[in-house]
């Protein structure tokens, strides 16, 4: 049976370095065997079809692809149409509502409980918040990410040890959901 994935690539194209062009993206992901590649955006997005494998051993299978191909190590998570349309009908906040720019979803490798980020008191962040889900992350920072203050003590080692995590906003989230569907 095939299956439409998105794989969710951490950190690359950023300030120019780990430079990962998405016409070589799409060709690794072919010569790998999966059909109907594309890409969105530059910031480490493909869809891919594929009749092996599951999200584990395929996150695995590209991570070392690229690494052979580019020389550096790249995180990579890999989820199906029916889990990103999950994270998006779960959305916490009301996205219809906001700027794409105010919310984001932070995709994570395992699903995590509370009690890793209890230290963060979330009142201190007001009216930045967050919210769990299923293997995500939902963050609402009304003056963008890279502003928050909420997202800066989101990522801190403590918190992701043990952990890929990949963030994208909403139009990405929206976008993949619509990719992965067709």
């Amino acid at each position: 049976m095939t299956t439409t994935y998105a794989a969710l690539l951490r950190g690359i194209n950023v300030g120019g370095s780990r430079k990962v062009p998405m016409a070589d993206l799409r060709t690794l992901l072919a010569d790998l065997g999966h059909d109907d590649v594309r890409t969105y955006l530059q910031s480490g997005q493909a869809v891919f079809s594929s009749g092996h494998g599951n999200e584990e051993s395929l996150a695995g299978e590209i991570t070392q692809a690229i690494e052979k191909r580019f020389g550096f190590g790249v995180d990579v998570i890999v989820r199906d149409h029916a889990y990103l349309r999950a994270v998006a009908d779960a959305c916490p906040f009301p996205a219809a509502d906001l700027e794409p720019k105010q919310l984001h979803v932070t995709y994570l490798s395992a699903p995590v409980t509370r009690d890793r980020f209890a230290a963060i008191r979330q009142d201190a962040f007001l009216p930045e918040e967050f919210r769990l889900g299923d293997r995500a992350l939902y963050l609402y920072a009304p003056n963008g990410l890279g502003r928050s203050k909420l997202a800066e003590q989101l990522s801190k080692p403590r918190i992701t040890k043990g952990l890929t995590a990949t963030t994208r906003n909403w139009n990405t989230v929206v976008k993949l959901v619509e990719m992965t569907g067709t």
